[in-house]
């Protein structure tokens, strides 16, 4: 590691598991003293044990904004300031087969997580940066907000609203010195797959799983698996001034599947069919 966020505050929300507690890690071992929240008590606690020193856990639920502010207020409280805000908490609407069996219950759920609580967090977050000096702002979104399909309809139309929220506070926020960019990941492997299947999927859990991973992994070009650490890194180059005249842009870590499909060559032929 190279302590390039060495003397820098950090926000990561969402932070005890999957990708958040990767963006945790990865801050904390460039030098940053980084407070992440979590609605897991149990998982954030252990994560804080395990990584001591500045990395500070704060239970949190960012579907309620003022919960978001209080997470802020605490780092800047905590450590005196804030120059990076990593809004990462999500959840996973239910999978359903066809719009038509979609009861939409879980929509106001997705949405205060995934589109509320950033607007939020972008907000509060930018109010104290924009008083002393400037910062970025990172927005994870997914490639289930770029690319249409079918399934988890809310997720995804939850995923393209925080790409058009980040480009629209990217600009109202650069006269202010505060960079606000989106990452899209798109098959990594974490947890929130499985959470999408609903009580009935549960019983073929692991059949579902494969099918649905196998998929991804059809329609990615590179056909390395995705790791948290590969989004982290991602994170980490928004995080520091090697990023400094970026802002408004969403970057796919994802191993080129929003790129296109996949061409496959027929066996003795020079040529590509799709």
């Amino acid at each position: 590691m190279t302590d390039e966020l060495a003397d820098k505050v950090a926000i990561v929300t969402g932070g005890a598991s999957g990708l958040g507690a990767g963006l945790v890690r990865r801050f904390a071992a460039e030098g940053a003293k980084v407070v992440f929240c979590d609605v897991d008590t149990d998982t954030g606690t252990a994560l804080e044990s395990e990584l001591g020193g500045d990395t500070v856990f704060v239970a949190a639920d960012v579907s309620d904004v003022d919960e978001v502010g209080r997470v802020v207020s605490t780092a800047v409280q905590r450590f005196g300031g804030l120059h990076v805000m990593v809004n990462n908490a999500g959840v996973s609407g239910t999978m359903h087969r066809r719009l038509f069996d979609d009861d939409l219950a879980d929509f106001h759920k997705v949405m205060s997580v995934n589109v509320l609580a950033v607007m939020a967090g972008t907000r509060d977050a930018a109010r104290h940066m924009a008083e002393h000096g400037g910062g970025s702002i990172v927005n994870l979104t997914s490639i289930g907000g770029i690319q249409a399909g079918g399934g988890v309809l809310t997720y995804r139309a939850s995923k393209a609203a925080v790409i058009q929220f980040t480009k629209c506070a990217a600009i109202e926020l650069a006269h202010h010195e505060v960079r606000v960019n989106a990452i899209a990941p798109g098959n990594i492997r974490t947890a929130i797959v499985r959470k999408s299947a609903t009580g009935e999927d549960l019983e073929k859990l692991e059949q579902f799983e494969a099918k649905i991973r196998q998929r991804m992994r059809d329609d990615r070009p590179l056909k390395r698996e995705g790791t948290v650490d590969d989004v982290a890194e991602a994170a980490l180059y928004f995080a520091t001034d090697r990023s400094r005249y970026v802002t408004g842009t969403v970057l796919p870590v994802d191993g080129g599947t929003v790129a296109g499909k996949v061409l496959v060559r027929k066996p003795g032929s020079d040529g590509a069919t799709r």
